[in-house]
């Protein structure tokens, strides 16, 4: 039987303007309420699958606390500790336990969770274990970054990957072999390049850790879209094509930054022409259908 469970990661503040680029003010405002410094609440959550062979997959590690202080409150993260060691630990877990790490991106808010705390000594990886799917366009992007996003990746974390020999490097929809071949991914461009969003099969629909392309329930709104995004009218075409395909299957999207909803069905209100989710679950706790 496969399971599913959400895991908090460490959380963020950041500007709202910047999450929802083109909408006003008075609009995203009453989507997530913004602190006096125009901040809104986000999560990093991580989604934990763990399959009836006994392997247990990791959909990415969220931003971590690989941050020294300074940078830790530039970024606008949360906590000191490193959450989602906490949160694995609060199931019985432990990083060493995990088998495979798949991550969407390599973007720090995505994938610095793969580092151990800031201690002041050189970064190091965690997850010893784990092999780490990422698609190739996505790596690419890592180790060549536009002047745009270059901020966003962590070079230590890149290098580190490089040697570790357990990087695992994918093209388009086929899973590797490290992951069930019944798993599929979708490959997004316009958040970042060759941004991977994995499609889990369950019982009553497949789940889609949806990444970037909509990280909470607010962007499910199709003109939405963040002022990080690279191609912001591609995006809104790949968003189009997904939650029309989900809608017809009684799909549900995993949310990695919403605050409140970690998971939720996608309805499409065919009169209004325009799509929405059911009210969501705020976690799951090793799901099974």
């Amino acid at each position: 039987m496969r399971t599913l469970t959400s895991l908090l990661g460490n959380s963020q503040k950041l500007d709202g303007g910047a999450m929802f680029g083109n909408a006003p003010r008075a609009v995203w405002a009453g989507w997530l309420a913004p602190d006096e410094q125009n901040r809104v609440p986000l999560c990093c959550r991580c989604l934990l699958v763990e399959e009836a062979d006994g392997r247990r997959v990791l959909l990415e590690t969220g931003i971590g606390a690989f941050f020294a202080a300074k940078l830790r409150e530039r970024y606008g993260v949360m906590e000191e500790n490193h959450v989602l060691l906490d949160s694995l630990a609060a199931h019985g877990l432990r990083h060493e336990d995990i088998d495979v790490v798949v991550l969407s991106h390599l973007h720090f808010d995505h994938a610095g969770g793969l580092l151990a705390a800031w201690d002041g000594e050189p970064a190091r990886l965690l997850f010893p274990n784990a092999q780490i799917v990422v698609g190739r366009e996505a790596w690419q992007r890592a180790l060549n970054p536009h002047p745009r996003d270059r901020a966003s990746f962590v070079p230590e974390l890149v290098a580190l990957l490089e040697s570790c020999g357990r990087l695992v490097l994918v093209d388009g929809e086929q899973p590797p072999a490290c992951l069930p071949p019944d798993w599929r991914f979708s490959v997004s461009h316009g958040h970042t390049p060759g941004m991977l969003l994995a499609e889990i099969p369950m019982p009553d629909g497949p789940v889609v850790f949806a990444a970037d392309l909509i990280p909470g329930a607010p962007w499910v709104h199709v003109p939405i879209t963040m002022g990080y995004d690279r191609f912001p009218e591609q995006l809104i075409d790949e968003k189009r094509h997904l939650l029309q395909r989900l809608a017809g299957v009684h799909g549900r999207l995993f949310f990695t930054h919403d605050p409140a909803v970690a998971c939720a069905p996608v309805l499409y209100d065919a009169q209004k022409q325009r799509f929405s989710v059911m009210a969501g679950q705020g976690s799951l706790q090793r799901q099974a259908s």
